[in-house]
């Protein structure tokens, strides 16, 4: 329930989403090439999975400025016109928000702090930067936020359009903080590096490794869940202002078609998370040997032994059904598995 609130409430970023996507080419003329060449001078080469990364992070950082600035104040008049908003610094502020608002204020607060997860993990795993300097850099792009939308984008505009919020700099950090955890926890398992002298790809991968390979994996299933989410509701928006044109001039149309436009939305909106774990874990290593893509950056194959396509259709099945569940009974599923594992060195499906 809270995942498809989230999901929801991210749909209402779609026009930041698609303003980040057409930035991202010229961001990563800008910003690629000096993070590459910063890259190539630590490790002296670059790597496939470094590129990927670091085309990853450029596209993360345009997303976020696009997500907190966009969009824009425009026309004669209005918000950042004629009029602004002033700054919010009162640090106690959320307390009464969810006093008043419950569950509606706690979205907000997640993103905050969400938003800046990735922006950790740069820092701790890709930069390798150190907690200190990792939080502070955490702080120092929040501030920087915050005094552009406090400052009308220091100055471009007369007033401020958005809120600049004391409190945004306490979630931000904490995210950064989450996300330098996260890749600190990773740097232990998997230290950066390690894999890179590894010329194959294990078909008898550990635990751990099948571990950190699904965690990737489902990475990627948000990331996709996310990207669908916002432009399934692009496509919501898109169509609904078209019907608003005048377009068709019976109301009776009009309210039919939208009617069946958000019944629509809503039933590819409830299958968007299946879809996209189904491509990650069944679709695409099935024409990569068993790799998915979170098992090809940790190089494995989930496909221990070789089956014939029937054994093998009916393998994919079962692992899609144990990790899915294992993915929504967390506390349960897992332990099991780990008590599985323990016992006979393999996952359940590995028995085909």
């Amino acid at each position: 329930m809270v995942v498809r609130r989230l999901l929801k409430a991210l749909g209402g970023y779609s026009d930041n989403f698609m303003a980040a996507l057409y930035l991202w080419p010229i961001a990563s003329i800008v910003l690629t090439l000096p993070i590459l060449a910063y890259l190539y001078h630590r490790d002296g080469r670059l790597k496939f999975g470094s590129i990927v990364s670091t085309y990853l992070a450029v596209l993360y950082l345009v997303g976020l400025g696009c997500f907190t600035l966009y969009p824009l104040p425009s026309g004669s008049s209005g918000l950042g016109i004629t009029y602004g908003i002033p700054w919010q610094l009162n640090p106690l502020a959320p307390l009464s928000d969810i006093a008043r608002l419950g569950f509606a204020a706690i979205p907000q607060i997640l993103f905050n702090v969400i938003f800046f997860v990735p922006l950790g993990f740069i820092a701790g795993r890709m930069l390798r930067l150190r907690l200190v300097p990792s939080l502070l850099l955490g702080f120092a792009v929040s501030l920087l936020i915050e005094v552009a939308q406090g400052s009308g984008l220091f100055g471009i505009y007369p007033f401020a359009y958005r809120t600049a919020d004391v409190d945004d700099l306490i979630y931000n950090t904490s995210g950064a903080l989450l996300g330098w955890l996260g890749a600190r926890l990773l740097n232990k398992i998997l230290p950066p590096g390690a894999l890179a002298e590894e010329g194959e790809i294990t078909h008898t991968p550990g635990f751990v490794r099948r571990s950190v390979a699904f965690w990737l994996d489902m990475l990627l299933v948000g990331l996709i869940s996310i990207v669908a989410e916002g432009l399934l509701q692009l496509g919501v928006w898109a169509l609904t202002n078209l019907l608003d044109s005048g377009v068709f001039t019976d109301p009776s149309s009009v309210s039919e078609i939208s009617q069946w436009i958000t019944a629509i939305a809503q039933t590819l909106s409830s299958w968007i998370g299946v879809a996209a774990f189904v491509l990650v874990e069944a679709i695409m290593p099935w024409f990569h040997e068993g790799s998915t893509p979170g098992g090809g950056f940790v190089r494995m194959s989930f496909e221990t032994h070789e089956r014939t396509t029937g054994k093998r259709f009916i393998f994919y099945v079962v692992r899609v059904a144990v990790l899915m569940l294992s993915w929504l009974y967390i506390p349960i599923a897992w332990p099991i598995l780990i008590i599985f594992w323990l016992f006979s060195h393999k996952m359940p499906y590995d028995l085909i």
